[in-house]
Order: C-alpha cells, then sequence, then structure tokens
C-alpha cells in the first residue's frame, strides 16, 4: 500500500488545481486519473491534423478569470468569441424565420428586443418564485406580461426554451427557476486555436499523476483513507474527490460511509446534463452574408429549429470554415447512439433549408458525453427543487479528511472550467488550512 499526504481522485482541471497546489506547499500528493490523458471534459481531438476541442471550449468572461491568468501565464493564444448566455445579440448573429428566410435589420432588432423586454421581467418574477418552480413557470409568467400577438409569444418562448437546452443541456421544464442565476459574463469569451487541453497539459507538470487508474472505492476516517483501484489500494491522510456528479450518483464509485446527509440532499438535487457537440467542417464558408459583414453565429426561430436552432462560425480559429452546433437536451437524447452519418444529414437538411446547396462538410466530429462512463454528462444542473447553495454545500469537507471538488461544487459559476478551478483551489486551501490560489512565479523567471 503506497502512503501518500493526500490523493486526489481525477485529472480533470479540479484535480489537477489541487494537487499542483498542495505539491507547492510540500505535500506528497499523488492523482489518480482513470482515463489514458489528463484534463477530464477537457479534451482536445487532433487526430485528423486538425485541432477540435471536444469538450469545454470557452472561458466565459475573462474579467478577473483565472482561467485566463492561467492560459496567459502558459502562453496558450486564445481568440475571442463572445456568443455566451444564449445572448440575442451582443455579437453579430443572423437570424432566419419559420419560413427559413433570413430576416432583415429591422425584424431581428424587434425580435431581440422582444427578448430584452421578457428577460427584464424575468428577473423580478424568479426571485418571487417558489423552491420547486421550473424555468418554464417564470418564464412563462414573464412572457403573459407582454400581452403580445400568439406568434410574437410563440418566438420568444422558443429562444427561452433553447437557452435551458443550450446552456444547461437539460429542457425548460427540467431546470429550476432559478438554474440560470449565474448566467452572466464578464468581459469577453474566448477560445483557443492551438486547444484548451494545453491548460490541463501545463497544470499536470511535475505532479505524480497516474493514468488509467479506474477507483472504485472511497473508504475515510478521522484515523486515515483507504482508495481502491482494482485490487491496489493507496492511503493518504486526506482525499479530494473531483470526479463528476454523474460518476459520484453511480454504483461504480463507492464512498464508505456515505456521505453525511447534507451532502447527500444537495447531490440528489444536482443532475448530469445530455449535451453534445457537432463540429462540421466545409470546403466553402457558405453562410458568409453577401455585405462581407461578421457573423458570430446564425439561429433559425420556428418549429424547424426543435433540434438544430443554432451554428456557431469557428472559422476564426484556424480559418478553415467550420460551424459548431450543440445537440442540447431533447437533441442529445434523440440522437443518442446515431451514427456520425446520421446525425450529419440531420443537421444538413436544415441548414439546407436556410441556405439551399450546401455541400458535403470535409469532417464531422460528434461527441457522446452521455454514454462516457468518467463523465456521464456534460456538466450538472439544478433539477426543480435545488438551492443555489447546493454547489456550495457539495464542498463542505467532511470529517476534516475527506473534501469534493469540481465544476458542480462552485456556486458562482458552476458548470465551467472556471468553477473547476476555483473549487481545487478551495479544496487544497481546506486540506492545507489556510486560503491558497494559483500563482505562476516561476514562469516568470
Amino acid at each position: 500500500m503506497e502512503r501518500f499526504d493526500t490523493i486526489v481522485v481525477g485529472a480533470g482541471i479540479a484535480g489537477l488545481t489541487t494537487a499542483r497546489l498542495l505539491t507547492a506547499a510540500g505535500q506528497h500528493a499523488v492523482v489518480l486519473e482513470a482515463r489514458d490523458r489528463v484534463g477530464g471534459r477537457v479534451w482536445t481531438d487532433r487526430s485528423d491534423g486538425r485541432v477540435t476541442d471536444l469538450g469545454a471550449s470557452w472561458i466565459h468572461g475573462v474579467d478577473g478569470s483565472p482561467v485566463a491568468a492561467a492560459a496567459h501565464a502558459f502562453g496558450m493564444p486564445t481568440v475571442e468569441f463572445t456568443v455566451g448566455g444564449y445572448q440575442a445579440d451582443s455579437r453579430p448573429i443572423a437570424y432566419a424565420g419559420p419560413d427559413g428566410q433570413l430576416l432583415d435589420p429591422e425584424a431581428t432588432r424587434r425580435f431581440v428586443e422582444d427578448v430584452r423586454a421578457v428577460d427584464a421581467a424575468l428577473a423580478p418574477v424568479i426571485a418571487a418564485s417558489a423552491p420547486d418552480a421550473t424555468y418554464r413557470d417564470v418564464t412563462e409568467a414573464a412572457l403573459a406580461q407582454q400581452h403580445w400577438s400568439a406568434d410574437r409569444v410563440e418566438r420568444v418562448r422558443e429562444h427561452l426554451a433553447h437557452r435551458s437546452e443550450e446552456q444547461y443541456g437539460v429542457t425548460i421544464a427540467g431546470l429550476a427557476a432559478h438554474g440560470l442565476d449565474d448566467d452572466a459574463i464578464d468581459g469577453d469569451e474566448v477560445v483557443f486555436p492551438q486547444g484548451y487541453d494545453a491548460l490541463a497539459t501545463h497544470l499536470a507538470e511535475g505532479l505524480d499523476v497516474r493514468l488509467g487508474s479506474v477507483v472504485q472505492r472511497v473508504v475515510w476516517s478521522a484515523s486515515g483513507n483507504v482508495v481502491s483501484v482494482g485490487e491496489t489500494t493507496f492511503a493518504a491522510d486526506a482525499v479530494v474527490v473531483t470526479v463528476p456528479v454523474g460518476v459520484l450518483q453511480s454504483d461504480a464509485f463507492v464512498i464508505e460511509p456515505d456521505l453525511p446527509a447534507a451532502h447527500r440532499a444537495a447531490l440528489g438535487r444536482l443532475r448530469m446534463n445530455a449535451f453534445e457537440k457537432v463540429v462540421l467542417r466545409f470546403p466553402t464558408r457558405f453562410w458568409a452574408p453577401a455585405d462581407g459583414s461578421d457573423v458570430y453565429g446564425i439561429r433559425q426561430l420556428g418549429p424547424e429549429g426543435r433540434w438544430w436552432h443554432s451554428w456557431y462560425d469557428l472559422t476564426r480559429l484556424d480559418g478553415e470554415p467550420t460551424l459548431l452546433t450543440f445537440a442540447a437536451g431533447p437533441a442529445a437524447h434523440g440522437i443518442r447512439g446515431w451514427s456520425v452519418e446520421q446525425v450529419t444529414a440531420s443537421v444538413l437538411e436544415q441548414l439546407r433549408r436556410l441556405y439551399g446547396d450546401v455541400p458535403e462538410p470535409t469532417s464531422v466530429h460528434v461527441t457522446a458525453w452521455q454514454d462516457d462512463p468518467f463523465a456521464r454528462g456534460s456538466y450538472a444542473y439544478m433539477t426543480p427543487g435545488s438551492r443555489t447553495s447546493d454547489h456550495d454545500d457539495l464542498a463542505v469537507p467532511v470529517g476534516g479528511v475527506l473534501h469534493l471538488a469540481g465544476e458542480a461544487t462552485w456556486t458562482e459559476d458552476p458548470a465551467t472550467v472556471t468553477a473547476a478551478m476555483c473549487s481545487g483551489e478551495r479544496a487544497a486551501g481546506a486540506v492545507l488550512g489556510r486560503p491558497v490560489a494559483l500563482e505562476f512565479p516561476e514562469l516568470s523567471r
């Protein structure tokens, strides 16, 4: 049995951040990672000579972001691409109406103003909502205040439903009324033309990371902790568990004794979502506006956009014409088990409805995070009846020796890499008994 000061379970951003800080403080720490790579849900594919982020893609707001600071310290190039929060405008977005025809600037302006009006009405409605209210409940109440025509209401209703799906991979009726309370962007958003995985690679440098180590059991007590990987056991004074909510809730990962009641209650009100990426590269940028203006995204309104309603122009990353769309919520469930060819045909049907003669893509990537046994979804969301404090409640140290970290354990900006990194800093501080944060003085020497 190998012995350590601290065992960290999971080599995602939360786990690597924790281990880096503990190691810098002089601890003997090990990271046990089930996969054959570091990064967890930060995963960049380079198999075809291209760079494709299959997991996390964005820093959602660089102002004051520790992830932005780390990326800068590691010399990771970024490209501005601000489209988060399922914004109605902010950056150039081309809208197509239910008939498949692109809206003119005036029609677009009217639609955006309608979305803004409902958003303004939403805040007080959410604040006054019942504990078990859904996002659909509060959006319907906000829509009812507008006294619009049925068609006008329906267009904004669709937008709000797609917002829930695209932000959290769940239907509008399945998300807590306050499930989007954190939906704010501070500063520009950026993406990584050379891949987000460089963040994990740099964080892992110098750490003792054991790949291919599938942890099945964590046994904790005041006298010591034992972590089991198959027939191999590891012992430590402290354990930091950073696996996703879906793994924590599964029978494949056992914590003994069971988590305290408050932790179990908070965990029981969270779920992993259904959210997949579809990245399509084309020989031409057929969606480019005829007047030469820029476009960050394309959205179609109406029932045809039930699944495929939004595409984002990633051409700026490397110059190759590329669109990203999401199979989110119902769409992710619907395509589960489909071949890449089936998904491609379904997406192209809608693009050809809008643009006519659309060429076949030169490459397509479709993710399957729902079927990943070490993720069981893309990230966590709040079910009706949940509380905003559930995130932080999960991170309360257990017996002074067991700590949970990861994107789902951070209240201010859950479901992001920023949340994962901040939770890792908090966990390391809890182990050490003092606040700590990532710094990179060694890179400035």
